[in-house]
């Protein structure tokens, strides 16, 4: 493998068999999720009866090559193999087939909460995740310090993490992982919890990995985040690597093929993150009343969305905001507004609501736009949040006010201004 390589994959893939784990498991966690599994069949009186296994390839035939330096963003919906892929070259799991070379020390963020004991303080789980992690004694005392400033639960340190929240609990976990040093870091989806302020100091601490001329393999649903830490990307359909190139285009690409005339309009789950305590279940684009994928620019933008508490979580809607947010065809946010602004409402002390808001005409160029989620408390917990919810378009003017008609080269919000014409002697008003 050449010395500008920090990662050659040749041919990779993964087979699982549906049904009963068939194959041999590769891995010590694998061969005790087998052995949980036998047990339980024997405890149910099912042991023998596995019946017939359907084969699926997770990710198969998948060859790349990863520069030293280069931060590389791996893009597709749920399912396409972007977390077997990282498990396979963590080495969590054993491929089936192909081989990855890697040249150097490799971090993973993948579930950073792996080695974090319950009834054991904060301060002692910074050491067993660190040792799990492979960070030497010295090299978790030293970085002790930095990781609880980090983590930012310095009160809460000698105390046991069973009863930290989930934020403080995911906040720590990355602090330990994000202070190894290795020569490759792979990260999936770490910031799908955890407040907005962290989460932007997450990404910060991965910026300045990424300056330091270390890589990175980076997995996320938030393709804003994708495309402003990533120069390049892998594009995954079903498995299989479909597309390498530029990061712009290839989310480009990706978008393209999530958008299509019978989805506009239609709500989409598919790059959900969170708690998930909490959901957005639909979200409608209503036009006179009734649920639609296009919008005259001059009309009124209005969203409606079912938001319920998830069954077997206790507590109500109440105390928490909706968020959406309008962003270009680029993922580009334009507009947000909140439930918790002036003149917004408050969730009802229930288990499921709906909620309108309007945004007045005239509103945005003719084009493409799509809707992001947020349920939750901003900048502290994120029950919810829904990426690309909602593709909709917004359609030329009813009653067409501008001659030249309406582009996006002069700006993508359009307004009616109010115009008022004075005599060159007017006097100028001064404070």
């Amino acid at each position: 493998m050449s010395s500008d390589l920090a990662l050659k994959v040749e041919g990779l893939g993964k087979l699982y068999q549906i049904g009963q784990a068939a194959q041999q498991a590769g891995t010590l966690r694998e061969r005790l999720t087998m052995a949980a599994g036998s047990l339980g069949r024997r405890l149910t009186g099912r042991e023998g009866a596995e019946g017939p296994t359907t084969p699926l390839w997770a990710i198969r035939d998948v060859s790349f090559d990863v520069e030293r330096g280069e931060v590389v963003g791996v893009v597709g919906g749920n399912g396409a193999g972007k977390s077997t892929l990282l498990r396979v070259l963590s080495r969590i799991t054993e491929p089936t087939e192909g081989r990855a070379i890697i040249a150097g020390r490799v971090g993973a963020l993948l579930e950073v909460s792996t080695g974090f004991h319950q009834e054991l303080t904060g301060r002692e789980n910074i050491f067993l995740s660190g040792a799990i992690l492979g960070m030497s004694k010295a090299e978790i005392v030293r970085k002790f310090d930095q990781i609880v400033e980090f983590s930012g639960v310095d009160r809460f340190i000698d105390t046991p993490v069973r009863f930290y929240s989930s934020g403080m609990h995911v906040r720590l976990a990355f602090a330990v992982a994000a202070h190894l040093e290795p020569e490759i870091l792979f990260v999936d989806e770490v910031l799908a919890v955890g407040d907005a302020q962290f989460q932007k100091k997450c990404l910060g601490k991965m910026g300045e990995v990424s300056r330091e001329g270390r890589t990175i393999l980076f997995v996320s649903h938030n393709l804003e985040a994708v495309q402003r830490m990533c120069s390049r990307g892998l594009l995954f359909e079903q498995g299989r690597l479909v597309a390498t190139g530029p990061i712009a285009d290839i989310i480009a690409r990706y978008r393209a093929a999530q958008s299509d005339d019978e989805s506009l309009g239609r709500f989409r789950s598919a790059s959900r993150q969170g708690l998930g305590y909490a959901r957005v279940e639909d979200v409608k684009l209503l036009v006179d009343g009734r649920p639609a994928g296009q919008v005259p620019c001059d009309a009124d933008l209005v969203f409606e969305c079912h938001v319920t508490m998830t069954p077997g979580h206790g507590g109500t809607l109440s105390g928490q905001t909706l968020e959406v947010t309008v962003c270009g065809d680029d993922g580009v946010p334009l507009c947000s507004v909140m439930t918790a602004d002036d003149g917004g409402v408050e969730l009802p002390a229930a288990q499921s609501c709906v909620v309108r808001v309007r945004l007045a005409g005239p509103t945005f160029v003719p084009g493409r736009y799509r809707l992001n989620t947020f349920l939750g408390i901003p900048n502290l917990i994120h029950a919810d949040e829904v990426f690309d919810a909602l593709e909709f378009e917004v359609l030329p003017p009813m009653h067409p006010w501008r001659a030249t008609g309406l582009s996006r080269a002069r700006g993508i919000v359009c307004r009616v201004g109010e115009w008022t014409l004075m005599d060159a002697d007017t006097p100028v008003l001064t404070a």
